[in-house]
């Protein structure tokens, strides 16, 4: 038997804002919970109309007949796999003065019921109130998309706040493009793009934008104005194309023919977002001031548009702080004044459009989509965790965006890869042990250009001595930072990645072996001097991975003396209420016991698997709850006899946790490391302590980590690289692959490392 959610709403091919929404996150729902629950529709049709729906549309209701809600209400009633209704609505979607036929519908079913309001018209009439209530009184929850939405139905309408649920408007994760190559695609090089989209009808207000367009060209001649989408169907069927012609006569009146192009269909989803993201400045004319929603206004947010905007509530509400500019219902002049001010300070506008982005990116479609998965997870009153979170392709996408020919970029401005941070060891070093067990694990040929720049930076950073340099400039010189921190932690992570080349099947007969086995040779004898636990976990990682392919005593011995060195900081640091190495818990802890337990595996020395075992456990017992992983806070380490602290929690630690489990299980075989790493690994996608997802699907590239309040949307090479090593570490529970592959091409790596390296 299924879980099932179903929708009651219009859906496309009908051409509806609201079934494009209720589209948007039903496929959001199935990407994130297919193997929990499926969404399907109920579809608001009319008897006139003939419609072919898609497989997820179970039922199709007709919305101008009675009969027709209580027939589809008792079909639903009588369907065991459905668990939850969801309820969109609008006014104008069911028949009546306020759509109150679907009052029959509502008290009909014997399920769990859901409404979304669209539309919370403030000063309601007694007619208007009462329809409401009894709506809303039919369901077990109400959800509106705006604050004000869920002030009025309070207030207005005297439903309960513990009823009520605010989920904002879902918006897309753009993967952002380059906007000279777009402007170029769509034919507005060289130009200012002013723009509007949506389905077109007089409440648009259009002639607003185009009355304030002559003072606007007057000083910016190359200013175009895109009118994007179709006229609504309904205007069409009432009015034909009237309105749009009464623009067309409008636009030759004031002289702009050249400054203004219709593109007068219903584009893809992909193609709209490609239109904000070369639009300069977006333009909300509205004249509605009850529109208490907009997903126009929304999805232009989420493309960073910089907004000008009419006062519907949902403006209001989120483009306040700075995050857009408000002006008077149909107020040419404010509009055209407001427009110019922003081309004339580009500084403004880029930090009106960011900020824009950063307010409505927790809205996003896959957080929507967790907020209402919840909603279910309540209603449905079910003692398990119904809730599964589905794992996501492999991308190496925006890992590719982060790198150049020398290496991996540090951070990142967004998803904007920041030259000017430079390049770290510890950053290339992640990204080759990542790179090659992608390599071995899916088979990808085309990463041969990633590895051999993530193993060059490793080459390049050794020392003759033996040690390893960290920070490198855009220019590709060290910095004067490698001589003001300790470099330890970043010389065991490079023989981490060495070793962990040196083990891989894809590699050993080419000639980027012997320089990574060359190099990590020459640098063992810096292994014994240092004093770093993580170091030296580190290093042990690499040295037990290079083991297994050289059976070398050397080595071995090498291993052994690392490891007891862990263990002399476990017996100088545990208690009887502190089983750790030191006396705090910082970054990458479970580094630690991973490297001890490797070390038994290498040697069969107990000890080593005994205190790996209690450090973990005790490490675990430190950051999971039955439900989610609690991280380490950077904002203060925790301290032994001290409170921990909270917020400031990264992907590293997530990501070195389920590396961590992943040996656990495979050496103890115990279900509760695999049931936490299917836990640890759900932080990324939504179950931590914001429920706000943390990678991002759209381009592959990982959050820099959950602040306070926030996610940091800043997606670093580190975020980045660890999020992909969790990923890859889960692959193995979702299928085998044997993936051996070799690239001839990797025969010239010497030649290209003398003319890169000279």
């Amino acid at each position: 038997m299924e879980n099932e959610i179903l929708f009651v709403s219009s859906y496309p091919p009908r051409e509806c804002g609201i079934a494009t929404y209720t589209q948007d996150l039903i496929q959001t729902l199935e990407q994130k919970f297919r193997n929990s629950l499926s969404a399907k529709i109920v579809a608001l049709n009319s008897s006139s109309a003939k419609i072919h729906y898609p497989a997820e549309v179970k039922y199709v209701m007709d919305a101008t007949d009675k009969i027709s809600y209580v027939i589809t209400a008792e079909k639903i009633n009588k369907d065991k796999n459905i668990k939850l209704i969801f309820l969109q609505h609008e006014f104008g979607l069911y028949n009546g003065k306020y759509g109150e036929d679907v009052l029959s519908f509502i008290y009909t079913l014997n399920k769990p019921l859901v409404i979304g309001f669209h539309t919370v018209l403030p000063n309601p009439d007694k007619h208007l109130k009462r329809t409401v209530n009894a709506i809303a009184d039919g369901a077990n929850k109400v959800v509106v998309m705006t604050n004000n939405s869920c002030k009025l139905l309070h207030e207005d309408y005297g439903v309960p706040m513990d009823k009520i649920s605010v989920i904002h408007h879902g918006t897309h994760l753009i993967n952002y493009a380059n906007v000279d190559y777009l402007k170029e695609k769509y034919s507005l090089q060289g130009k200012i793009v002013l723009a509007t989209f949506g389905l077109i009808g007089p409440g648009k207000s259009i002639e607003t934008a185009l009355n304030a367009l002559p003072a606007i060209v007057k000083k910016y001649p190359n200013t175009i104005y895109l009118i994007i989408g179709k006229t609504h169907p309904e205007i069409v069927k009432q009015c034909g194309e009237q309105y749009r012609e009464t623009l067309e006569s409008l636009i030759s009146t004031l002289g702009i023919t050249e400054n203004v192009r219709f593109v007068n269909e219903y584009i893809p989803l992909d193609i709209l977002l490609e239109y904000l993201q070369v639009t300069d400045i977006y333009l909300f004319t509205s004249k509605d001031p009850n529109q208490a929603v907009s997903g126009t206004l929304a999805y232009a947010m989420g493309s960073a548009c910089p907004i000008i905007s009419t006062p519907i509530p949902h403006a209001i509400e989120m483009l306040a702080e700075n995050a857009g500019i408000i002006i008077d219902h149909q107020n040419s002049k404010q509009l055209s004044e407001m427009v110019l001010k922003l081309l004339d300070d580009p500084k403004l506008r880029t930090e009106i459009g960011r900020n824009a982005m950063h307010k409505i990116r927790p809205s996003n479609w896959q957080n929507s989509a967790i907020a209402h998965a919840e909603l279910y997870k309540t209603l449905i009153n079910s003692e398990e965790d119904v809730l599964k979170y589905s794992m996501p392709e492999i991308s190496i996408q925006y890992l590719q965006q982060l790198t150049t020919s020398q290496g991996v970029i540090q951070f990142s401005d967004i998803c904007k890869p920041d030259i000017n941070s430079g390049y770290t060891l510890d950053d290339n070093a992640r990204a080759l042990i990542a790179l090659v067990q992608y390599s071995d694990i899916k088979g990808k040929p085309q990463s041969i250009e990633l590895i051999r720049s993530y193993l060059y930076f490793i080459v390049r950073a050794w020392q003759p001595e033996g040690k390893f340099l960290n920070y490198v400039d855009l220019h590709g010189n060290f910095t004067a930072q490698n001589n003001e921190v300790n470099l330890e932690d970043s010389m065991g992570r490079a023989l981490w990645a060495l070793g962990e080349f040196i083990k891989s099947n894809s590699f050993k007969h080419s000639l980027l072996y012997n320089l990574a086995n060359d190099v990590f040779r020459n640098s063992l004898l810096q292994i014994p001097k240092m004093t770093s636990p993580r170091a030296i976990s580190f290093s042990l990682k690499g040295l037990c991975n290079a083991q297994d392919k050289m059976n070398d005593d050397g080595i071995k011995k090498l291993i052994i003396q690392l490891a007891d060195k862990l263990v002399l900081f476990y017996n100088n640091a545990a208690s009887a209420d502190w089983d750790w190495f030191e006396n705090h818990l910082t970054y990458a802890n479970s580094v630690i016991p991973e490297a001890l337990l490797m070390a038994y595996q290498q040697t069969n020395i107990t000890p080593y698997k005994v205190i790996a075992k209690k450090t973990f456990d005790f490490l675990l017992s430190h950051t999971f709850d039955k439900k989610q992983i609690k991280i380490v806070s950077n904002n203060g380490w925790f301290e032994n006899g001290k409170e921990k602290n909270n917020f400031g929690e990264q992907p590293i630690d997530a990501a070195y946790t389920i590396l961590t489990l992943d040996l656990f299980y495979s050496v103890m075989k115990l279900n509760e490391y695999k049931n936490k790493m299917n836990i640890a690994f759900s932080w990324f996608h939504g179950n931590n302590r914001l429920n706000q997802i943390v990678y991002n699907p759209a381009n592959g590239g990982c959050s820099d980590g959950l602040e306070e309040h926030n996610v940091n949307l800043n997606q670093g090479a580190e975020s980045t690289v660890c999020y992909l090593l969790a990923r890859l570490v889960m692959e193995k529970y979702e299928t085998k692959i044997e993936a051996k592959w070799f690239d001839n091409s990797i025969q010239e790596a010497p030649k290209k490392m003398k003319k890169e390296f000279a």
